[in-house]
């Protein structure tokens, strides 16, 4: 009569005690992370190649670059500043609805609400907007304006101060035009 043989099942804790984790193989740990990027942040990409999602508030260039805070109170670059001429038109980047227009501090400042969680803000500048208001991409929302001191947000040129939040987070609005591709981290 054959011995039966003790099947032995493997043990929830291996020798080391801890219990057994289930960790994705690379690949599907990719698919994880890429999905957890457009759900929770990515800026959606335009259907056409090359075509920007947004467009850019004024013409200038890029003259200070955005630099994220290490943490949300601590100190950055929340946003691009962009070459432009004194009292030059500001303009919608995306269609959206005036969240808010007022003076913070010493400068006139404009937030539009896009939707999605998206708000863009610019400063300083000058509008008859309020709160409310409708707007449409590339519409005319402000000109470029000082401190009430009549100084500019750049120290050596007229400049326009843009910030993009994405559910109450800064993020580079260089983005929403297409000229970043976002990080992605690999396993």
């Amino acid at each position: 009569m054959p011995t039966e043989q003790p099947t032995t099942t493997p043990a929830p804790f291996p020798d080391s005690g801890r219990p057994v984790l289930w960790w994705p193989p690379p690949q599907q740990l990719l698919v994880l992370l890429l999905l957890a990027l457009a759900v929770f942040g990515v800026p959606p990409a335009s259907a056409e190649a090359g075509h920007p999602l947004w467009r850019a508030p004024v013409e200038g260039q890029v003259v200070e670059e955005f630099a994220a805070p290490p943490a949300p109170w601590a100190a950055g670059h929340r946003g691009v500043d962009m070459a432009a001429s004194a009292g030059a038109d500001i303009r919608s980047p995306a269609d959206g609805v005036v969240s808010f227009s007022g003076v913070v501090v010493d400068r006139e400042v404009l937030s539009i609400d896009h939707g999605g969680g998206y708000v863009s803000s610019f400063e300083p500048v000058e509008s008859d907007l309020e709160v409310g208001d409708a707007v449409i991409e590339g519409q005319t929302v402000a000109e470029l304006g000082t401190y009430d001191d009549g100084n500019h947000h750049c120290p050596a040129q007229p400049c326009l101060h843009w910030g993009v939040r994405l559910h109450g987070d800064y993020i580079n609005p260089l983005l929403m035009l297409g000229e970043l591709e976002p990080s992605v981290l690999l396993p």
